[in-house]
């Protein structure tokens, strides 16, 4: 109660005697929703909020250019991609503490974490999970070992017809959740961030992570010709019993009249959760805004709020950041199962180094995949390639 009144008596105070206003950038599906927020803002605290439409692809690089003369936005909605450059910039604000971040997902946190310092509040998460086709497969498989035995039976039942399983075994990012299951990483975390000389994805657990898809490939189970497209428009079909895919792909697959259903990747072995990537998008602070305090105090006494994140969630359905909006949600499966997938996962690493991984990576995979050659050599070079880029 105390904390609540200082912040309203420090709001008070600043629309008193500098009649501030705050200005968001935004891409187009947060714009009605935040407008009517904005709204409830003013009509509480008498603060008006503007919400400027900007292409997402243009916010960071306008912003880059607006921020450090003082101008642009006073808060920015992006990817949490964005934090490294930008705090390195000096261009982001620090969030402090506040109350309500126990109930927000580690994961989500963790992705606009920088040097030991949160920089954003986060207010969705992306991640692939398993997509499952009902008619072939009534129940998930929980463990990796049930999901191949599984693939193995459809394979073996409608031979040329049906596929047990489909992935894109030559694209780092959906190979990543066995790799960082079993103990592999990017960049070394540390408590100042994130290390990019220390690379790990040549490591034990990496060469486990690559060793277990490249017995899928070895027994028939995947294909490693097999694209995203080939994934993507075979379950659309439903010509494949189960994919590794996100999201975005399942209004297509509803629309295709597929009875589908989404749960988390299974656990690799036992107690041993497969971890994809995690994308997260929130709202970040300028640094060299006249209003950051006042920008501070709107982000995490109104916006980080359950009920406000709850509305943004209903504009906006994505998977929520906060674990007790999910708890509002289990109507939605779709969303219960890519959210619990995505608080398995890691985040995308923030720095700019992360460039220099694709390519090696996803060529270092199609020569693995294809016999061209062995795991440990593939993925030493590819960790060698990708320092030699960074530095």
């Amino acid at each position: 109660m105390k904390k609540f009144v200082l912040v309203f008596l420090l709001i008070i105070a600043i629309v008193l005697f500098a009649q501030p206003k705050l200005t968001i950038w935004c891409s187009e599906k947060q714009v009605d929703i935040l407008q009517k927020l904005g709204e409830e803002f003013k009509s509480k605290y008498g603060v008006e909020v503007e919400v400027q439409y900007i292409n997402f692809s243009d916010i960071k690089s306008k912003f880059l250019t607006a921020a450090p003369e003082g101008q642009g936005a006073d808060i920015i909605v992006g990817a949490h991609d964005w934090v490294g450059e930008l705090a390195v910039n000096g261009l982001i604000e620090p969030i402090p503490n506040f109350a309500d971040l126990k109930n927000f997902y580690d994961t989500s946190l963790n992705a606009f974490s920088y040097s030991g310092k949160l920089y954003g509040v986060p207010y969705a998460m992306e991640a692939i999970a398993l997509i499952y086709n009902k008619d072939f497969v009534p129940e998930p498989p929980k463990t990796m070992d049930e999901l191949l035995e599984k693939a193995k039976e459809i394979n073996d039942e409608y031979i040329g017809e049906i596929r047990g399983l489909i992935l894109p075994s030559a694209e780092f990012y959906y190979v990543v959740p066995f790799i960082f299951g079993y103990g592999g990483y990017v960049f070394k975390q540390t408590e100042n961030g994130l290390d990019v000389n220390d690379i790990g994805l040549a490591n034990e657990g990496a060469i486990k992570g690559v060793e277990l898809l490249k017995k899928m490939v070895d027994e028939g189970i995947l294909d490693p010709s097999d694209n995203y497209q080939i994934m993507d428009s075979m379950f659309k079909e439903g010509q494949a019993a189960m994919i590794i895919n996100g999201p975005w792909s399942v209004k297509a697959y509803k629309d295709a009249g597929i009875d589908y259903g989404v749960s988390p990747i299974p656990d690799l072995e036992p107690g041993i959760p497969a971890k994809p990537f995690v994308g997260v998008q929130g709202f970040m602070v300028n640094s060299k805004s006249p209003n950051k305090l006042l920008a501070i105090e709107f982000l995490t006494n109104f916006i980080a709020r359950k009920d406000t994140m709850f509305k943004i969630y209903q504009a906006d359905p994505r998977l929520p950041a906060r674990k007790d909006v999910l708890e509002i949600v289990t109507n939605n499966p779709d969303i219960v199962g890519f959210t619990m997938s995505a608080a398995n996962g890691i985040p995308m690493p923030n720095v700019p180094q992360m460039s220099a991984v694709w390519g090696a990576m996803n060529d270092a995979l199609n020569l693995i995949v294809n016999d061209k050659s062995f795991i440990e050599d593939a993925l030493k070079n590819a960790v060698e390639r990708i320092l030699s880029q960074i530095k």
